[in-house]
């Protein structure tokens, strides 16, 4: 049976006082196809528009590529660049036959500069070709969860089978946004790779130098597929990341974007870890009550007037006799907004609870009898 357990009770820290209720009138501002908005930790959606629809996606793609050769590679690997990798077109980095660059340079010259040759060696690099790497990527997609989207390049040039969503892209964002060397390399406006020309690479990407606290991530432009651009900024410790596609306003957009999410949303912490929650009853051990504790921190982006909207609710057992073994759930957290489910968390035994010796259980037999009043 669940016990609903009150914020104010279990709530360590609310971050929440210099919140604002300015809230803009949004939806009719955002001119882009589609276009979306979340919280890079939580993954919550804090807008929306047309987030499932499938669309080209031109060189926001390369996050993706980016992610692939930053998770198989070896980023200090020497890569001899062949011919037929430079006679791609589009933006370039301008490799050169036989030209021997770092797998590190060459992401660098993919993310800051968009590098449509760039993103060809990398496929060769990794995968041995065009079509083994998409095929890596499109596992990849799946194992995030982007179920809409399908890659048939490394650089998002044109492809009728190539596309994604604003939705798909997001989450991708957000699962390469975890990993440190990605972070830095997106964020990064000014790199100098280790080549004669050209000796910088700038980053396109006009978040990073605009918009208060943006940090990355990639631009994208075809005929077909329009502007379109992922982006993310970090304020108070949270980071957001929005994406449109086939938006010319695309940066004003983006920066409309985060202006709401920081002005409506803070990043809460509901519950903290080791906190404590209640005793739990043991029988036959020497242990009689054992103290729960809250398992691990969880913060969540949160408008002011949802926090009566929260609920916690603990599940514990009511007694346990040992012997129990290490790793058996003791208890189970739920936590809702607005009776949706944001939060699940076992609470599980991290030894084993030994059961009483003889000689313990026979000594309290003793003290059993002799405390009798014959």
């Amino acid at each position: 049976m669940y016990k609903r357990i009150t914020l104010l009770t279990i709530l360590v820290t609310i971050m929440i006082s210099m919140i604002s209720t300015t809230v803009f009138a949004i939806n009719e501002n955002i001119s882009a196809k589609s276009a979306i908005l979340i919280e890079r930790d939580s993954g919550r959606i804090l807008y929306s528009k047309n987030i499932s629809q499938k669309l080209p996606i031109a060189s926001t793609t390369k996050i993706m590529t980016a992610l692939i050769a930053i998770e198989k590679g070896d980023l200090n690997k020497v890569v001899t660049i062949k011919k037929e990798w430079t006679e791609i077109e589009g933006s370039s980095i301008y490799l050169k036959p036989n030209e021997k660059i770092k797998l590190k340079d060459l992401i660098f010259g993919l993310m800051l500069r968009s590098g449509n040759d760039a993103a060809v060696a990398i496929a060769h690099e990794i995968a041995g070709s065009v079509e083994n790497f998409s095929v890596l990527m499109n596992k990849r997609a799946k194992e995030i969860g982007a179920k809409n989207t399908n890659f048939t390049n490394p650089h998002g040039l044109h492809s009728e089978d190539h596309y994604s969503t604003a939705y798909d892209l997001a989450i991708i964002t957000r699962e390469a946004l975890k990993n440190e060397i990605f972070r830095e390399i997106s964020k990064t406006n000014d790199y100098v790779p280790d080549r004669k020309s050209p000796s910088h690479f700038y980053n396109k990407n006009k978040t990073l130098t605009q918009y208060k606290g943006g940090d990355g991530v990639k631009i994208g432009y075809t005929k077909l597929a329009g502007r379109c651009l992922v982006a993310s900024a970090t304020r108070d410790n949270m980071q957001l990341i929005a994406v449109v596609l086939d938006d010319n306003n695309w940066f004003e957009n983006s920066y409309k974007l985060f202006d709401y999410g920081f002005e409506n949303y803070k990043r809460t912490t509901i519950i903290r870890k080791d906190n404590f929650i209640e005793y739990l009853n043991i029988k036959n051990s020497n242990i009689q009550q054992l103290p729960i504790f809250i398992p691990q921190t969880f913060t969540y982006p949160l408008q002011e007037d949802e926090l009566e909207e929260i609920d916690i609710l603990i599940n514990t057992k009511d007694s346990l006799i040992a012997p129990v073994e290490k790793g058996y759930v003791v208890s189970k957290i739920v936590i809702k907004l607005k009776n949706n489910t944001i939060y699940k968390s076992n609470i599980i035994l991290n030894e084993r609870l030994k059961e009483k010796s003889i000689f313990t259980k026979l000594n309290n037999k003793i003290e059993y009898f002799f405390s009798k009043d014959f």
